[in-house]
């Protein structure tokens, strides 16, 4: 990864990934149930770009800690990898639905997991540049409007009529219609209605 990414590690006994992850340049926080991750969590969740949840865990198993950070809307689009010894197809799939991003069952080779790190973070990140790049470009491509522009779609979220903006503002109601027009495909609208809520939206 091109920056070190802080890894909260659930596992009741964690010393091996503990030691062998920040060789790897991963910054690791191990806590030993899950109780301790949610409390963790409820302090420091922008702080950590992914969790390594084991599944049998005392006070608080794997499965009951998923279902915490899914409901918690500070936590719950953060990326899960569940660790597990049980290899069991059934609860594998049930787990994905529950809102695990991963599996990896034990024992495991380092390899093998690491690479399903690489792989989860690299999907939050290209979804989080997607959801920006789309938002940027959403606002690159609305070409921005007139003051005049602007003073006629005021009134028509007024319910202006166009024969009443005309007398409104001494124009002809072809003018009217003509900036109209214009403002509908700067908006990249098609009715009277969008253009408002969509200068709602934008705040014009």
């Amino acid at each position: 990864m091109s920056e070190s990414k802080n890894i909260l590690l659930v596992d009741d006994n964690p010393k091996y990934l503990n030691d062998a992850l920040p060789y790897y340049g991963y910054n690791v926080t191990s806590v030993t149930d899950g109780v301790q991750a949610l409390r963790y969590l409820k302090k420091n969740a922008q702080s950590v770009d992914l969790i390594l949840l084991d599944v049998m865990m005392p006070n608080m198993n794997g499965w009951e800690t998923l279902k915490s950070i899914r409901n918690d809307n500070q936590t719950k689009h953060m990326p899960v990898i569940m660790i597990t010894a049980v290899n069991e197809d059934q609860k594998m799939i049930s787990g994905l639905r529950n809102g695990a991003d991963d599996y990896i069952i034990k024992p495991f080779i380092l390899p093998n997991l690491l690479a399903r790190i690489e792989a989860v973070l690299r999907r939050c990140e290209w979804h989080s540049e997607k959801k920006n790049t789309t938002a940027a470009d959403s606002e690159e491509n609305t070409i921005p409007l007139t003051s005049r522009e602007k003073e006629i779609l005021k009134l028509v979220s007024q319910g202006a009529s166009n024969k009443e903006i005309a007398d409104t503002l001494v124009v002809k109601e072809v003018t009217v219609k003509t900036h109209l027009n214009s403002v509908f495909k700067k908006l990249k609208v098609s009715s009277r209605t969008q253009a408002v809520l969509k200068a709602m939206q934008m705040d014009i």
